[in-house]
């Protein structure tokens, strides 16, 4: 009994730094150009770099996806 007493405290101690994070992380769009269609897109994630017809259009980073859609009409590298 005492080692599971003694087992709960030290998890308590480790994890409990993690229970106090209230601030939640902002979500991010991003507009990406397809290169070989010439079409762009709004994704929630940042996009690999490693992919050889997808780049990042533009290096703004949007609040919600409203915005980053109203951005993609005004982009010129974007046939829309």
């Amino acid at each position: 009994m005492k080692r599971g007493l003694v087992c709960f405290g030290l998890l308590m101690v480790v994890a409990g730094p993690g229970f106090s994070q209230t601030t939640k992380t902002p979500r991010a769009f991003y507009i990406v150009l397809d290169t070989m269609t010439e079409n762009c897109t709004v994704v929630g994630r940042l996009p690999r770099t490693d992919t050889p017809n997808i780049t990042i259009a533009t290096d703004a980073i949007y609040e919600t996806r409203a915005e980053a859609e109203t951005a993609i009409k005004t982009l010129t590298p974007c046939k829309r």
